[in-house]
């Protein structure tokens, strides 16, 4: 029998039944439109994490002290992380552009009435390249505060608009632990990095932090809380890496390799790709299931109609249709169902996806992969879950079935 001629019959068996052919498709297009939506909402999820690491800036390496090695500073008196080592490093390793040391403390900022509990960043005037901030209003920190232990400061975006709403910052006199400070600037605003607001913490000169607001010296200089380090390029950050835990163990003297926590941007970055992949298949495979469930329904709708077409099978058998022919019609009516199902379901999820991203700040990305996969899985459950009733259509004794009534 002509294929052409099979698909003509195919379809006037599925009009003959249109309401139960539809619920039918129902199925399977909600299984397509979750996969889209699921996959959508995922690769999104990992697009929006590579951006938001890629602002805080790829080439970026953090040097710190565990916790292991803190305890043994406390107990044993051994040197901290020092301010002096960020300016070792920034003079011994090659493969190093910059380095900004910080210290990191909550302290409460005021203005006028208001009053809030912020984190304050000590730190130098390398620290707006190596974190790759931008400022909107002012300048940022230079030399000149650092040596003279100038009492200014610079604002995240969201503490400037908590303490000044529309009022200019710049120029006024906050209250950091009730020590008067200048705005001479406000950082252009970076958002959320899963979880924690980049625009909430307030900057001063890390010597002003040191010597002023905590008043913490060690005998050995300026204690940091992290060494924010930018290699040369992404190419050098593994070795830059490597030089510099060696020159960080050998000036403290780590006893174990452990002791040193240096790591680098991208580690973090493929450690949330990595968690946002799995995310993905998770989502993927709870969606895929609605799509298994469409196929059953596929198959159940097709064995009922092997049995109210029973009649119409021993005819065709009759005179003369093969097993073949019958197991091809049937097979290409289950085809037709998951297909259209399908592809209805694709138009459910780009569209549902469209209006998500335009009403909502969710952040999606629609995958071509993942709509190619889910029409070709929609044809491979149309097929897989029409075999069945299409062979006990095909099998059918036409004599049997003649007689059926």
């Amino acid at each position: 029998m002509a294929i052409l001629e099979t698909i003509k019959m195919a379809f006037s068996a599925l009009f003959a039944n249109k309401l139960r052919s539809s619920l039918t498709m129902v199925g399977i297009a909600v299984g397509n439109a979750s996969v889209i939506a699921m996959v959508a909402v995922g690769e999104g999820a990992q697009k929006m994490a590579a951006e938001q690491f890629e602002s805080l800036g790829p080439k970026v390496l953090y040097v710190s002290l565990t916790s292991k090695r803190v305890r043994r500073v406390v107990s044993e008196t051994i040197k901290p992380l020092i301010l002096d080592d960020a300016e070792a490093i920034a003079t011994q390793v090659p493969t190093v552009a910059e380095v900004a040391p910080e210290m990191h403390s909550n302290q409460r900022i005021t203005y006028r009435q208001q009053a809030l509990d912020r984190s304050i960043v000590g730190t130098t005037p390398t620290y707006l390249s190596v974190r790759n901030f931008q400022m909107a209003q002012g300048r940022f920190l230079s030399e000149v505060d650092l040596q003279k232990n100038h009492r200014v400061t610079i604002l995240g975006a969201e503490i400037a608009e908590q303490l000044f709403g529309q009022e200019n910052p710049l120029g006024k006199q906050i209250r950091i632990k009730q020590m008067s400070f200048q705005v001479i600037g406000v950082l252009a605003p970076k958002g959320l990095l899963f979880g924690s607001n980049q625009d909430d913490k307030a900057i001063v000169p890390l010597t002003t932090m040191s010597n002023q607001l905590l008043g913490r010296m060690s005998p050995y200089g300026i204690p940091l809380s992290v060494i924010a380090i930018a290699a040369r390029d992404k190419e050098s950050v593994d070795a830059a890496q490597f030089q510099v835990e060696n020159l960080v163990r050998l000036r403290h003297q780590a006893r174990k390799e452990d002791e040193v926590r240096i790591y680098p941007q991208t580690a973090v970055i493929e450690m949330a790709e990595a968690t946002n992949q799995g995310l993905t298949m998770m989502l993927a495979a709870i969606a895929g299931i609605s799509l298994f469930v469409g196929g059953i329904g596929v198959m159940n709708i097709m064995l009922v109609s092997v049995t109210e077409r029973t009649q119409e099978i021993g005819l065709r058998k009759a005179i003369g249709a093969r097993e073949q022919d019958i197991l091809v019609q049937f097979l290409v009516e289950a085809i037709i169902l998951a297909t259209t199902g399908g592809i209805v379901g694709i138009a459910l999820g780009v569209g549902g996806i469209a209006i998500a991203s335009a009403v909502s700040p969710l952040y999606t990305s629609l995958s071509p992969i993942a709509i190619v996969g889910a029409v070709s899985t929609s044809g491979s459950i149309g097929l897989l879950f029409g075999v069945l009733p299409a062979k006990r259509a095909a099998k059918l004794d036409p004599i049997v079935a003649l007689r059926t009534s």
